[in-house]
């Protein structure tokens, strides 16, 4: 339906269908309650789009997200609601296997946002540069060291740290890490775990394997891990989603958690508290980040001029649920 078609069946011009439409003045009440009765008839919808491009302005922040990961999704709901607060509208653009960065990014600037919101973005630092340059650009959940981009992140050093310190007093020494290969925050929590082992005193203990995003990317990591000698009582995944494939691969070779093998994950997103996974879990908050991203964001639209880069560093916090438990006796 258009307003070409609201127009002949109410019997007014195109031009009179507008006004009623933008709630302007020019019409009658007669016609103004015609032609909102035609439109209801017709299930004519007013298109916002072609709106917003008749404005200077459009109120819009364009958010990036990947479908599989969802502390995304957690994040996203945050911002909805941060952006509602602030008098703007939200628009999302997914990252798939089949749907790059890129492509997302480019949706958003053809609708015109006026900022960005990039979720643990994978782009090589200096395209972001570029794009921080049209538009005002805010990073989530990855650390880029420079003074045209705003940053909201976890600390994740210390995230990391608070899971093998919790393994290390339940009384755990071989503590692998599944790691996150090259995705955003992965060096750093290599760090971190290379940094708590080596504090308390488990260099030689130290074991890194492989891993990634998803869940079959944990699974995949951990039967590489149960194939050395001697096996690991306690796991640290790069993240809940790899953390969901560590503890199926661990079910599927008859080891139970965490009377055999303790499994801890990082985000706390909200599949980490489902009944049946009761994931121990290093938390980021989501709120508070989803929060953060939008203030940086709207703080950039609002300056007269150019001004300095925020980097805001998010605590941690562990949160301790059913996953994680002492080591079995004989490896005490």
């Amino acid at each position: 339906m258009t307003l070409a078609d609201v127009a002949e069946r109410a019997g007014v011009s195109t031009m009179l269908v507008s006004l009623v439409m933008r709630g302007r003045p020019g019409a009658s009440p007669a016609n103004r309650e015609r032609v909102l009765q035609v439109a209801r008839e017709l299930g004519y919808v007013p298109d916002a789009r072609a709106r917003v491009l008749r404005q200077e302005r459009t109120n819009l922040l364009g958010v990036t997200f990947a479908v599989q990961q969802p502390f995304h999704s957690d994040l996203v709901e945050g911002i909805y609601s941060a952006a509602d607060t602030a008098g703007y509208e939200v628009v999302l653009s997914a990252i798939t296997g089949t749907r790059a960065e890129a492509r997302a990014i480019e949706t958003l600037l053809a609708e015109r946002c006026e900022a960005l919101i990039l979720l643990g973005p994978q782009t090589p630092k200096r395209q972001l540069l570029e794009l921080a340059e049209r538009l005002p650009v805010t990073v989530v959940a990855r650390g880029v060291a420079d003074p045209t981009l705003d940053v909201v992140r976890t600390a994740d050093v210390r995230g990391i740290q608070l899971a093998v310190d919790h393994l290390v007093e339940l009384g755990h020494t071989r503590i692998a890490h599944v790691d996150g290969g090259t995705a955003p925050g992965a060096a750093q929590r290599r760090k971190g775990y290379r940094d708590a082992m080596r504090r308390h005193g488990l260099a030689e203990f130290e074991r890194i394997v492989h891993g990634g995003l998803t869940d079959d990317d944990g699974a995949r990591a951990t039967r590489q891990l149960l194939t050395t000698l001697p096996p690991s009582t306690g796991i640290l995944a790069f993240n809940d989603r790899c953390a969901t494939g560590v503890l199926d691969a661990l079910f599927r070779a008859r080891l139970h958690v965490p009377d055999n093998v303790s499994v801890i994950g990082f985000d706390d997103a909200h599949i980490a508290a489902f009944s049946h996974v009761d994931l121990t879990t290093v938390r980021q908050d989501a709120k508070v980040m989803a929060r953060l991203a939008v203030d940086h964001a709207l703080s950039r639209l609002d300056a007269d001029g150019p001004s300095l880069a925020r980097e805001t560093v998010v605590p941690p916090t562990l949160v301790v649920r059913g996953t994680t438990g002492p080591p079995p006796p004989s490896t005490a």
